[in-house]
């Protein structure tokens, strides 16, 4: 049982007027209200922010299997409050058995859906190497106490909400595909409803395992024999021994700044942290405040922003323990001073004549996200995933969890979109062992060297757009950190040549203006990720928090 002490600020999508959630010392936040409050009961027990996390993301794996994940993998963004800062890249890794063209038919073509459904499209999963690390670094209550809410929740069930009975249904021609995932999830093919109880009985037995053991009760023993022999029974390719060899990377945060505020973000396999800190860079060069939310002008500039960024990930980012990253020449401010002139203030760039443009440098959605901060300033900004929702769609049989469908994120061919549309380059070319590259960018803001907010977001290559321009919100347009989750979004991604949009986003004067410009718009318009953010007031101290309408079943909890 939940303490009364854990007050529940937002759930559903609270927080979609203009007021934030307010908390005065602790605030966890996520796409589950319910996770959001074993966080919280976390941090009331004497936990920090790091325990807080590694407690809610395992909540997240039970009660958010779209992308809540122990099949999966992700990063982390850790700064404590004395000013220790870490990057975990628990991303997941390509099996020893993976090949460069292992997605090709004879004649060279892309086999349609062959690294997005079934075994053969996930990687070597992360995430219980990455959770269990954060722990063993800054944790302060004992690991069995943050796994034992989840294994609970997994064993006696939870009431499946609105949303996740929504999604459930949505993901159902994929789910039935796989008779384990259609007996977990479909409740026999029958279909969850709104109101009916989730009992998870084999992820309890998975959960219990890793509580008792750590790490080595996922990836030895039972539960690894178990995901091997489901994967040598359906054609995919984990293997004990990848499990058995999987190692969590501790990286330094990328660190930028942006109109006197400074960041601390992912580094690759991360492409958001790169994008991010060379988009703002570009943008710090013009009077971005001056114009107008959601005018032509501002959204000019904004898209042909992100169409130079979004090239330059696609030639030169992957994984940097296999291709060299040119990170300091494409965040250096001389670059950005050579993509603004690049940039005509009366007509769109189309995409076919931009190009990766180091050459002219000097050398030098499914996802979620969480965001902790503790009474103490700690603060802890998680992004992990299954990839699509709901992964590969294959649940591991006796295991009760589903595996991820992140090879998908690697070049299956050079050129050739993924199931999010991205091209894909030579340096993200598939490799044993190697971390596909990713759009996942937790990312933490200080101002005078204290914390200021901390926040992320799913959405595929969404989340890159997505956190840039809800800093953007709070930093050019001094919007609260709810109105700032909450504003309409814009994406291009450079290929397709087209700027996807939410609806109410785009006036329909400024969608003329643009496209007399030369801009492409989607034909509909859509909701893009699901941003959870926190920030401290500078003179209270006051926890503040953004909770995404976007998200059914998000929530905040703190006290």
């Amino acid at each position: 049982m939940l303490s009364s002490l854990v007050c529940l600020l937002a759930t559903g999508g609270a927080g979609q007027g203009i007021w934030p959630v307010r908390a005065k010392q602790e605030l966890v936040i996520s796409d589950s209200a319910i996770a959001s409050r074993v966080g919280a009961e976390i941090l009331r027990q004497g936990g920090n922010a790091v325990d807080a996390a590694v407690a809610t993301g395992f909540a997240l794996a039970v009660t958010h299997p779209a992308a809540g994940n122990i099949g999966g993998g992700g990063f982390m963004l850790v700064r404590m409050a004395d000013g220790k800062a870490v990057a975990l890249d628990f991303r997941e890794t390509a099996p020893k058995a993976a090949s460069r063209d292992m997605y090709l038919d004879g004649a060279g073509k892309v086999v349609p859906s062959s690294s997005l459904i079934g075994y053969k499209a996930s990687g070597v999963p992360g995430t219980v190497a990455g959770l269990f690390e954060a722990h063993r670094r800054f944790g302060k209550l004992s690991w069995k106490a943050l796994v034992e809410p989840a294994q609970q929740l997994a064993a006696k069930g939870f009431e499946v909400s609105f949303g996740l009975a929504g999604e459930l249904q949505s993901a159902s021609p994929l789910l039935s595909l796989f008779p384990e995932s259609k007996r977990v999830f479909r409740g026999d093919g029958r279909g969850l409803e709104w109101g009916d109880r989730l009992i998870q009985t084999d992820l309890a037995g998975t959960l219990a395992r890793i509580r008792d053991r750590g790490p080595d009760g996922f990836y030895k023993g039972e539960t690894a024999d178990l995901i091997a022999k489901d994967m040598a029974a359906h054609g995919g390719l984990i293997t004990k021994e990848d499990l058995a060899a999987y190692k969590v990377v501790v990286r330094e945060p990328l660190a930028g700044s942006y109109r006197g505020y400074e960041l601390l973000t992912m580094p690759p396999p991360s492409s958001g942290g790169v994008a991010i800190l060379e988009m703002l860079n570009v943008l710090e060069g013009y009077d971005f405040a001056a114009l107008p939310f959601g005018s032509s002008a501002r959204n000019h500039l904004l898209v042909e922003t992100m169409k130079r960024a979004f090239a330059d990930r696609a030639e030169y980012m992957g994984d940097p323990d296999f291709v060299k990253v040119p990170v300091a020449a494409l965040i250096d401010q001389w670059y950005a001073k050579s993509l603004r002139a690049s940039i005509r203030l009366d007509r769109a760039t189309p995409a076919s004549e931009i190009k990766p443009g180091l050459a002219q440098a000097p050398d030098g959605n499914h996802t979620t996200h969480y965001t902790v901060v503790d009474k103490d300033g700690n603060a802890v900004a998680t992004t992990y995933t299954l990839n699509t929702g709901f992964g590969c769609g294959e649940a591991v049989e006796g295991a009760g969890f589903l595996m991820n469908n992140e090879m998908d994120d690697f070049a299956s061919k050079v050129g050739v979109p993924n199931g999010f549309g991205l091209i894909q380059g030579e340096a993200n070319t598939i490799a044993p062992g190697k971390r596909p590259l990713s759009s996942m960018v937790p990312t933490i803001v200080l101002k005078d060297g204290k914390l200021f907010m901390a926040l992320g977001s799913p959405g595929g290559p969404t989340i890159i757009n997505t956190v840039l321009q809800t800093l953007l919100n709070v930093i050019d347009d001094r919007m609260n950190v709810q109105e700032a989750v909450s504003a309409p979004r814009i994406h291009h991604q450079w290929l397709p040549d087209q700027i996807a949009w939410e609806p109410r986003g785009v006036a329909p004067d400024a969608l003329a203006a643009m496209e007399a410009m030369g801009h492409h718009f989607a034909r509909r318009p859509g909701r893009m990720g699901s941003c959870h953010a926190i920030m401290v007031d500078p003179k209270t101290g006051f926890r503040f928090g953004g909770v995404d309408p976007r998200s059914e079943d998000a929530g905040a909890a703190g006290r």
